[in-house]
């Protein structure tokens, strides 16, 4: 059976059984069948094939007695991704070992732990690697805290949309604003008071509903929950959240280091759960349309969607949450040739172009028309199923 590995080398400890735990916790989370998700220790290595996905985590040792040199030199020379895991700040070369000198190692916390988990799934595809978040704020309330926590999550690799910083000079605000949230994979909101007074803030809150984007609302000291999206993840904030408990501040108002970290970790921990909701809404959304097109559509446990052909050939479709992007043409092709137990002769991209910008829609009909993967738009599911 085709299994994506995850490999632990190194010096293993409770950390280690907690990342275990959290991994199984999220394949649930998103519904991917167990069976295919393996995780082998060093003592079970001969049990690693290498003609199947793997991703090595290696736990550094702080006394730098380093582990399983000989299996972590097999994986490089395999080609396979490792991450060495460290402990103490600066203390990388003590902790890891000199054959891992060139990766680029993580330093350990707490607040880590769901970002370890979803680097995993990310390199088997389960997550996407772009980590869009999306900050929506009033103005004239909390830009000091908007900019900190853009600040914050760039700095641990997020792809962050804010306003004020991502939108160029002579682009259609309101309109790339829609395309960047529905492209997005969390959204942070600044619930001050005034936040839900302005129009702009609630079409925001209400497309986040329609499109069952995850929405991480912070409420600050003075206001309280009013009106919640689909998917909302309240917090409700105090005084000692802000540094000096000063909250009130559009331009001087920071929130602790401590609160800081905490959010981060949260938007890492609601992607997951998020992304496989989306999904739903799109399989449910194109079987439907097939259930009317008399069209049986079959569900595989890796979550694409399987149509039969004639000679024993058939299509399938990937849900994909987000806009495609290359990279998505990429692994579905790639997906195609991992197919082993039925000839693929078709791959199509299924996704939600609500709110797209027109000329990205040119961009990817272009792209159909000259790769082997193509799309199909969720507002044509229909059109698409009645002439194939």
């Amino acid at each position: 059976m085709f299994k994506y590995q995850l490999i632990l080398l190194g010096t293993i400890t409770p950390l280690t059984e907690e990342l275990v735990a959290l991994y199984h916790q999220k394949i649930e989370e998103l519904k991917l069948q167990k069976d295919f998700y393996k995780v082998i220790r060093a003592k079970e290595i001969n049990e690693y094939k290498g003609n199947q996905p793997a991703f090595v985590i290696y736990f550094g040792d702080p006394a730098g007695n380093h582990k399983d040199i000989d299996e972590v030199s097999k994986m490089i020379d395999q080609g396979n991704m490792v991450l060495p895991i460290y402990y103490k700040q600066g203390a990388f070369r003590t902790e890891i070992p000199a054959i891992l000198s060139n990766q680029n190692g993580l330093l350990f916390s707490n607040f880590q732990k769901d970002k370890i988990v979803d680097l995993v799934l990310e390199s088997f595809g389960k997550l996407r690697n772009a980590r869009k978040v999306f900050i929506s704020y009033k103005r004239n309330e909390s830009t000091s805290v908007a900019i900190q926590l853009y600040e914050a999550l760039e700095k641990h690799n997020f792809d962050v949309f804010l306003d004020t910083h991502a939108i160029k000079q002579g682009e259609p605000f309101q309109e790339e604003l829609w395309h960047r949230m529905t492209d997005c994979d969390v959204i942070v909101v600044l619930n001050t008071p005034g936040f839900m007074e302005s129009e702009w803030c609630e079409k925001e809150i209400a497309e986040a509903s329609v499109k069952q984007i995850g929405v991480i609302q912070l409420i600050w000291p003075n206001h309280k929950l009013e009106r919640m999206a689909e998917v909302c993840f309240p917090t409700q904030l105090s005084t000692v959240d802000f540094i000096n408990g000063l909250y009130s501040d559009k331009d001087k108002s920071k929130l602790t280091d401590q609160m800081v970290e905490g959010i981060v970790s949260h938007v890492e921990s609601v992607r997951a759960r998020n992304l496989a909701s989306r999904q739903d809404n799109l399989i449910t959304e194109f079987l439907n349309a097939a259930r009317k097109n008399g069209k049986q559509i079959n569900i595989q446990p890796e979550r694409f969607l399987t149509e039969e052909l004639p000679n024993s050939k058939r299509r399938i479709f990937i849900p994909l949450v987000g806009i495609p992007q290359s990279l998505d043409y990429n692994q579905s092709s790639e997906l195609r040739k991992a197919i082993k137990d039925f000839h693929v002769e078709e791959v199509y991209l299924i996704y939600d172009d609500v709110k797209i910008r027109q000329k990205w829609l040119d961009h990817l009909t272009y792209l159909d028309g000259q790769l082997d993967v193509e799309t199909i738009k969720k507002q044509e599911f229909d059109l698409w199923l009645q002439n194939h």
